[in-house]
Parts: structure tokens; C-alpha cells; sequence
């Protein structure tokens, strides 16, 4: 058991515990670098599992935003023990509010729930038995449970006659017993729904052939404000889609940040210098902290990188670059001169000594290479002639600036956790 707060490494460990029936249901606990700010629990859609790409790339994005994210195998699915031909849409929302108290007694409770497809509809029927929920996300949610019977349509009748059926889903063979399709009859969907009294997000592709965008709107026009719908586009209902999945992912996880506390809020403020630290996805991925501020460090894929947040040397460029500006307009306000917006951009090259037009210090090795800086200011509608040089000498104030020029000293000391 941790505090819920404080983990220093992004990281996705393995976790079980026992559902409904008893059957240890299997899981995976997706942790953020540094600050915890929340915990959120995912439901996969029918018949999926944990690992899907939808799952996993929402869970992960997720944690890069400070979420903490449960997702586990429903009861016979995927690494979950147990019969799946004894399970229902019930014992799957009843799986949900288990997860949640697995989550509350060895972490934090979940105030973030979100399903894809049935897992969908699963979360809206569990949101109110899990209390601590803050809001609600659906992906290709159903509106009816009674979606799910024209997947059996050929074998309703032997299902009716005999108590059970094998089907085809997915390519994949099912037992379907009668009291799954009578619960399925229970479609109880929109009354929860209706009631949810939580912040909603409903997230339905167009051209879902799976579950019609008809449900999108059913549960739509049901749920109470705040709510708010997001087209997925022309992807498809399982997301198999990297590219829809990332897109999925970023929506959910900017849309639920007004209900989130911020990470001063929480302590975060506390980190006094900038912390960097590994995802652990891919060969750079960083989360860079600034007290309540986060942002991802990378290198493009042409460097084995995702291409995910800024480079190194993209951070010193915008260091310079934004000083400058700020630099600018502190003196042009002081000095109460008319001018317009400033814009700063800044490169990195590393040039030979020799190539240089002037340089300001003699080097040990004439053929040694030297960092160099292209700053260009941009300054809206121009400046006036006079002012031209006032310009460029106060950008070369800029306290990063003189930082660059000047020798500096860099301390380092190993910390142990």
C-alpha cells in the first residue's frame, strides 16, 4: 500500500483481486511520474481486454497527465480467471464497483470512470455505487443493452430452447447462457444515465458500424448538463487506430483537467527545482515538472523518439526565446514605447571556431566546434529606425542570454529515493 500521492517513476505494474464471483480478475495499474492527481478506472469494451491498443493508449496518456489509471480483464476475459459463459452485463457493472473498492483500499479512490463500448454503458450504470466518481467518459457506449442481442440473433432461439449457444464474436467462440440474455433484456442504460448527476463526456464516431451513432445522441439528449460530445471522426469502433487512440486519449485527458485539483493544489508547488524523470514508454520519453506544470521531454524519431515533447536543446532555444520577449517588453513598458507584439525565434547549430566571424574567446582548439544560436526578432508592423539598435542591445540583456555567454558551474549530487 502507498500513500496515493507520491511515485517518482511512471511506471505500469501488475495487480490482482477478486471479483464478483471470486475469481481473481487480473489488472494492470498504470502510475504517473511524480504528483498522483487523480485515479481513474477503465472498463474495455465486450468481449476485449485490459491490453487492447485503446486501453492501453489512453491509460498511458493518462498517467502522463498525473492520472493514475486502473484497467483490469472482466471476469473470464483476457488474464481473469472464471467462466465468462456465467457472467452478464450485471456482474460486469458489480466488477466495476469491486475494482473501485480494490482502488480506494490500496490507492485511491477513482474519481475519474471510463468505458468503451458496453464497457461504456457498464460505467454509467456503476458511477452511482462508486461515490467518490467526479465524472464520466464514454467511447462508443451503447445506449441499450439490448444493442448486444443482434450479435446472437441467429441463436436466440437456441439459446432460448437449449439454455446456452456457442457464437462467433470478434473471430472468437463465446458461450452465451440464457440468463445473459435476459439480463441484457433488463436495459436499464438511460435511466442511470439520466440520473448520473456527474460531469459527462460522450466521445462516438459517425461511421461507427459497430454501435450506430444513434446511441451517441440517445445518451446525449438523456444525460444532464455539464455534458459534452466529441465526434471521433471516421475511426472505427474498437479504435485499432494508433492515431485515433492518441486522439482519444488527448481529448479525454484535456476535457477532464477542469475537474481535476491542480498540482499546487496538491503539494506539487513544493519541487522547488525542475524535475525530469522517465515514462519508461520509449528510449527518451521524460515528464518534465515546474511546480504545477508539466510538460514532456523527447527527441524527434529520426533519434529513436516518439517525437512527443521538446528536444533538449528545443528547451534551451525556448528558454532564450522567451526571455528575450519577456526581456523586450519589460523594457519597452518601463520605457513606455509603443511596441507591438514580439515574437522570438531561436535555433541550434554547432559551428567550427574557424568559421566564425568573430568570436569572443579564444579557443583551446582552433578546429573545435562551438554551440551557436540564431536569434531572430520579430516585432509586429516593425520598429522605427532609431529604435533598431536599442532593440538588440537589450536583447542581449536577457538574463538567459548572459547565462549562455558566461561560464557556469554545474554541481551534481546522487540522491537516493
Amino acid at each position: 500500500m502507498n500513500d496515493g500521492k507520491t511515485l517518482l517513476n511512471a511506471t505500469s505494474i501488475k495487480v490482482e483481486f477478486e471479483g464478483h464471483n471470486g475469481s481473481a480478475l487480473s489488472a494492470r495499474l498504470d502510475l504517473p511520474a511524480g504528483m498522483i492527481r487523480a485515479t481513474a478506472l477503465f472498463a474495455h469494451c465486450f468481449t476485449c481486454s485490459k491490453d487492447i491498443l485503446a486501453a492501453r493508449k489512453i491509460s498511458t496518456e493518462l498517467a502522463r497527465q498525473g492520472i493514475a489509471v486502473l484497467r483490469f480483464d472482466f471476469t473470464g476475459l483476457g488474464s481473469s480467471k472464471g467462466e465468462f459463459a456465467h457472467t452478464n452485463f450485471s456482474s460486469n457493472s458489480l466488477d466495476l464497483i469491486i475494482a473501485a473498492d480494490y482502488l480506494r483500499k490500496n490507492y485511491e479512490a477513482p474519481s475519474l470512470l471510463i468505458g468503451h463500448s458496453l464497457g461504456g454503458s457498464a460505467v454509467l450504470v456503476a458511477a452511482k455505487k462508486i461515490p467518490e466518481a467526479k465524472t464520466v467518459c464514454t467511447i462508443g457506449a451503447p445506449s441499450s443493452t439490448r444493442h448486444l442481442l443482434g450479435l446472437f440473433e441467429s441463436s436466440l432461439e437456441q439459446i432460448t430452447n437449449d439454455g446456452q449457444a456457442k457464437v462467433e464474436i470478434s473471430g472468437q467462440s463465446f458461450t452465451i447462457e440464457k440468463q445473459f440474455i435476459e439480463d441484457l433484456k433488463s436495459d436499464i442504460v438511460i435511466d442511470h444515465v439520466s440520473s448520473l448527476g456527474l460531469p459527462y463526456l460522450n466521445l462516438h464516431s459517425p461511421v461507427d458500424k459497430t454501435v450506430g451513432i444513434e446511441n451517441a445522441t440517445e445518451l446525449f439528449v438523456a444525460a444532464k448538463h455539464p455534458k459534452s460530445f466529441v465526434s471521433l471522426d471516421d475511426s472505427d469502433h474498437l479504435l485499432n487506430k494508433e492515431s485515433d487512440a492518441v486522439y482519444t486519449a488527448r481529448v479525454i485527458s484535456g476535457w477532464i483537467e477542469r475537474y481535476l485539483p491542480n498540482d499546487a493544489q496538491q503539494g506539487a508547488d513544493g519541487i522547488e527545482s525542475i524535475r525530469s524523470t522517465e515514462t519508461l514508454d520509449g528510449k527518451f520519453q521524460q515528464i518534465v515538472q515546474a511546480g504545477k506544470h508539466r510538460l514532456f521531454g523527447d527527441e524527434p524519431e529520426s533519434y529513436g523518439g516518439y517525437d512527443s515533447g521538446l528536444s533538449p536543446y528545443d528547451f534551451l532555444c525556448a528558454s532564450l526565446a522567451t526571455c528575450t520577449s519577456m526581456t523586450l517588453r519589460v523594457y519597452a513598458d518601463f520605457k513606455k514605447l509603443d511596441l507591438s507584439r514580439v515574437s522570438v525565434d531561436v535555433s541550434h547549430t554547432k559551428v567550427h571556431f574557424k568559421d566564425l566571424d568573430e568570436v569572443t574567446r579564444e579557443p583551446a582548439n582552433p578546429n573545435a566546434k562551438i554551440d551557436q544560436f540564431l536569434r531572430k526578432i520579430y516585432i509586429e508592423g516593425g520598429v522605427p529606425e532609431e529604435l533598431e539598435s536599442k532593440v538588440l542591445e537589450i536583447a542581449d540583456k536577457c538574463p538567459v542570454h548572459k547565462t549562455l555567454l558566461a561560464t557556469s558551474i554545474i554541481k551534481t549530487e546522487l540522491q537516493s529515493d
